[in-house]
């Protein structure tokens, strides 16, 4: 009762301080239909969530309902992470990172179908595993469509490399396949590299004549930051040569506005047609034990504003969203 009680404020607590939706990691959200709809990583990472709502705003108090529930044992019943929803053709997919029960830690893109109108009701069908060039680690897919084509971007192992993940962008060729894949962004920087090496949670925006695509790097405590990748519209987005990588961080933690370890974002726009930037962080630096184990990732809000070359801002010293 004691420990349920800490709990209890422990959330009322978080919520006072988010403008959005605590202990909800890897937030994505969609505006599809005039309705918004949310998921992202839950704590006990078994389970896939969704919430729909009219509004921004009215996703803080949706219901939530359970997509996906892993089985008890079996391939699909390790870790859950950081689920995608897209409305593509007509169907509803989510891309959902899934371990195994005998090895939880060493996910795989899986997709899972629902061809109802309403992604919260109808049934969930797994289609199985996307196809990428190796079967070894990968996780964060994320699709966009640009100049009639679908295409995928997500975070994988390389296995001739040592560093985590990298950035790998395919053509989507249909709901499990896709045709070859290009690496786009590997971890080298310095500030990508604290902790684990690793390039990982794609997010594409389109705007101002440049494709964008944000993603995160280092270990998931106060060292997690995001970068950024640009390219110019009409690029080949499969030649490696069209992207640009920023050599700088485009949003780390920020102590006096209680910022810690921001990333794994999204995009969306709010009633006012506003670009806003989804992502987690902490609302402390400290941690006991492995940052996976600690539940506050908390999804967050910023307005994102547009400088004179039509870079976008992420406002590294501004705090969050509000409502």
């Amino acid at each position: 009762m004691v420990r349920a009680l800490v709990l209890l404020a422990a959330l009322v607590s978080a919520q006072a301080l988010a403008d959005f939706i605590p202990q909800r990691a890897d937030p994505w959200v969609l505006k599809a239909g005039g309705q918004y709809y949310f998921t992202a990583s839950v704590p006990s990472f078994d389970k896939v969530v969704l919430r729909k709502a009219a509004s921004l705003e009215g996703l803080i108090r949706a219901p939530e309902v359970t997509a996906w529930q892993r089985p008890a044992q079996g391939p699909l019943a390790g870790f859950v992470w950081a689920p995608e929803l897209h409305l593509i053709d007509g169907a509803w997919y989510l891309y959902v990172a899934v371990g195994s029960q005998k090895q939880p830690f060493q996910v795989r893109t899986q997709v899972l179908e629902n061809k109802s109108p309403d992604p919260t009701t109808g049934h969930w069908q797994v289609l199985g595993r996307m196809q990428t060039q190796w079967d070894t680690f990968n996780l964060d897919a994320t699709q966009f469509h640009y100049q009639g084509k679908n295409y995928l971007i997500w975070a994988q192992h390389p296995p001739d490399k040592k560093y985590n993940s990298a950035l790998y962008i395919a053509e989507l060729t249909g709901p499990t396949s896709l045709g070859p894949q290009t690496r786009i962004s590997e971890p080298t920087l310095p500030w990508e590299t604290i902790g684990y090496a690793v390039n990982e949670g794609p997010a594409v925006l389109q705007s101002h004549g440049k494709v964008f695509v944000t993603f995160s790097a280092s270990a998931t405590d106060a060292n997690y930051a995001m970068g950024m990748l640009w390219a110019k519209d009409g690029a080949d987005l499969l030649d490696a040569s069209s992207w640009h990588k920023l050599p700088k961080p485009v949003l780390t933690t920020n102590a006096t506005l209680k910022r810690f370890g921001p990333g794994h974002n999204s995009f969306t726009q709010d009633s006012q047609g506003r670009d806003i930037l989804v992502y987690h962080a902490r609302y402390y630096r400290d941690l006991k034990g492995s940052p996976l184990d600690d539940p506050n990732r908390d999804a967050r809000l910023k307005l994102i504003t547009w400088d004179k070359n039509g870079m976008p801002d992420f406002g590294q010293d501004v705090g969050d969203y509000s409502f």
